[in-house]
């Protein structure tokens, strides 16, 4: 029997934050779309395993660090309160699954035709998906990507941060490895609500792609909260022992040590890094290239050397966050959809905001100070920096730090470079981003009048 073929004027592979809204932006033009999702869970790795369900554990952390304080500000709490991971995680799946079906109705009221299954390029202009041969000549290719795992003996007893989501329980002990922005967030939540927690890195640092003054200060703060760093560290193997409360056992070498070491743990988590859902599409049908770590190369308007096929979000390997992925999906779909008045219009990848959801909470835009230097010279730049502790732990026993930098270049002390740890500052940060975004100087930071009393206020009032 042979397939059933269906034309488009453009065809959308994979259903994650970039793809919906290329979709959706692209049929409010008046486009017939078909968008193909190879799960059953519209939302991609933002909804379903990232950014929203870890914002709420996140948050929920961040609930028991408050119960935490509350008796510095006169509240008494009779009995120690009861946590049940199993409540949290049953309502954060109810939210997840609430979010799916708003965007399965979102694609109808657009028009978009929604396909399950995984997708395959038969030809430049075709793809396959189940019995369904859809046709379109253009096609995005916005599939996202997944977790690794380590080639180490053992390694499928651990889970990776889609795992994450699946625990039925909280572990009483937990080894993350891996020491990027996904590690550092679990196990900062893990911690926080009440797990044992062994942070490997393999190096003395966490979040390298960061300023340093962010690096430094988080690891202060999560050594003095009790989660244990295993610095320059190496996983050689992973072990089951039956029946133990803690049945794994992880074997590590540190470097400058000889002797192996071990530990046991009931959950470790891998958080080594994440690959792109590419090599599943028959790309090389199509002649679209990939490289050595199977990232679609794109120019700055989206497009793949292939015409017509274009490719965009975490599939690209550029600056992986939901934000960039849709800013750039709608911007494609208003350039080959929305007239002339768009011909020219593309994603700006420069000073994008971005947020750590650490405890204390990161956030920062721009130029890191090694970057600016290499950029500019560090003769051509000024430094203005702020330490102090946040007005809502003056009365805590525990005085998590915050610390502000500010990275000015030139004369005109633009500011090209922001860099925040500390309460609240996930929030700040989208204000100063589009300061930032605008070219805005210190000259500019020093004229709006601070509101007091504020942690935001030094920002613009450092000297």
């Amino acid at each position: 029997m042979s397939p059933t073929k269906r034309a488009f004027d453009y065809i959308v592979i994979g259903g994650g934050s970039g793809g919906l809204a290329a979709a959706r932006r692209a049929a409010s033009y008046g486009a017939k779309v078909a968008l193909i999702e190879k799960t059953e869970r519209l939302g991609g790795t933002c909804v379903n395993v990232g950014c929203v369900p870890k914002k709420v554990m996140f948050n929920a952390a961040t609930v028991r660090e408050t119960i935490n304080d509350a008796k510095h500000y006169g509240f008494t709490l009779k009995d120690q309160p009861d946590f049940s991971w199993r409540t949290l995680k049953d309502h954060r799946d109810a939210y997840v699954h609430r979010l799916n079906g708003i965007y399965e109705n979102n694609l109808k009221k657009d028009h978009v035709e929604y396909f399950f299954g995984p997708a395959k390029f038969v030809d430049r202009t075709t793809i396959q998906v189940q019995d369904d041969q859809l046709q379109a000549k253009k096609i995005l290719i916005a599939t996202g990507g997944h977790p690794i795992y380590p080639k180490v003996p053992g390694a499928e007893l651990g889970i990776d941060s889609d795992g994450f989501f699946d625990l039925e329980e909280l572990p009483k002990k937990v080894a993350v490895v891996g020491s990027g922005y996904i590690g550092v967030e679990l196990a900062n939540i893990f911690h926080a609500l009440g797990a044992q927690v062994s942070l490997f890195t393999r190096t003395d640092h966490i979040l390298r792609h960061f300023d340093s003054c962010i690096s430094d200060t988080l690891i202060k703060e999560m050594e003095a909260t009790g989660i244990k760093l295993v610095r320059r560290s190496g996983v050689t193997s992973v072990a089951k022992t039956e029946g133990a409360e803690l049945p794994l056992n992880v074997h590590y070498t540190v470097e400058g040590d000889s002797n192996e070491h071990t530990d046991a743990f009931d959950c470790v988590l891998w958080a080594i890094g994440r690959a792109p859902n590419s090599r599943d599409l028959n790309l090389e049908a199509v002649g679209v290239p990939i490289n050595a770590k199977g990232f679609i190369e794109v120019d700055e308007y989206q497009n793949t050397p292939i015409s017509g096929i274009y490719a965009l979000g975490d599939v690209c390997g550029h600056l992986e966050l939901t934000p960039v992925a849709i800013a750039a999906a709608r911007a494609l779909s208003n350039r080959l959809f929305g007239g002339s008045q768009f011909a020219d219009a593309k994603m700006d990848y420069t000073n994008v905001p971005t947020v750590i959801f650490s405890h204390p909470p990161t956030g920062s835009v721009g130029l890191s100070e090694t970057e600016a230097q290499a950029k500019y010279g560090a003769t051509n730049l000024k430094i203005y920096q702020a330490r102090f502790t946040a007005m809502f732990h003056s009365l805590t026993d525990h005085k998590p730090p915050t610390f502000f930098k500010l990275i000015t270049q030139g004369p005109e002390e633009k500011v090209v470079g922001l860099h925040m740890i500390g309460r609240g500052v996930d929030e700040m940060l989208q204000g100063f981003g589009v300061a930032i975004k605008m070219g805005a100087t210190k000259k500019d930071f020093d004229s709006c009048v601070a509101i007091h009393p504020t942690s935001s206020e030094e920002l613009v009032t450092m000297r």
